[in-house]
């Protein structure tokens, strides 16, 4: 697998990229965000190591820009700060997790290997199912010409979602990719979601798409 280690601190890099070889990985490295952005856009990478503060344009710009570019690798974001303020930044321009300096390497290795295990296609720039549209750049979400407003924890669900119409997906499963990298909470809490997307998606347009599979999960049925 190719990562790409964008870091400005050079014994931090030195670190990372030495410590992912071991691991196995083929490692790039850009220590501004100029340099980073012509690396996404000129090579496919399975993920990206980007520390939030590096010169311009920062951590957050850069992945900002990937994802309105269309570049959907998975995006590891390291941040000196622990404010939550700065963890929502980085979520919301969309990395996919993150991780507070100090770290331990095995900690580093343990969530690339959980994001490297999403779904490997490129993410399409609109998804559609049905008259039902979500842009994940825009974060505008469509039943036909009728915009529907969503938190943001269920406009991810609904992204999992939509990225894998009719198929079961479980709750471990949306546990795993919709909430945090900690959550150990209980999975009823999918059940909660799924049925104020139902309110929200379906029945205000008489419909019926995302469905219960009994002992199994749920599912976007594109049929319906």
């Amino acid at each position: 697998m190719r990562v790409l280690v964008v870091e400005d601190d050079p014994g931090m890099s030195r670190m990372l990229i030495r410590g992912l070889r071991r691991e196995g990985y083929a490692v790039d490295a850009a220590g501004n965000g100029e340099d980073a952005l012509w690396s996404v856009t000129e090579n496919d990478y399975d993920a990206v190591v980007l520390d939030a503060m590096i010169p311009a344009p920062d951590g957050f710009e850069v992945c900002r820009r990937m994802r309105a570019a269309g570049r959907w690798a998975p995006v590891l974001m390291l941040t000196a700060r622990n404010a939550v303020t700065d963890r929502v930044r980085g979520l919301d321009s969309g990395a996919d997790d993150y991780l507070t300096k100090p770290f331990a390497l095995s900690e580093l290795y343990a969530r690339l290997r959980a994001l490297t295990r999403r779904d490997p296609h490129e993410r399409p720039a609109l998804l559609q199912v049905g008259d039902l549209s979500l842009d994940p750049v825009s974060r505008v979400v469509r039943r036909g010409e009728a915009a529907i407003t969503l938190s943001p924890k269920e406009f991810a669900l609904l992204q999992e979602f939509m990225r894998r119409p009719g198929e079961v997906l479980s709750r471990t499963h949306l546990i795993e990719h919709v909430w945090d990298f900690a959550y150990d909470g209980g999975s009823n809490v999918v059940d909660v979601y799924v049925r104020y997307l139902r309110d929200k998606v379906d029945r205000p347009f008489g419909r019926d798409n995302i469905q219960t599979v009994r002992g199994a999960g749920y599912r976007l049925d594109p049929a319906v």
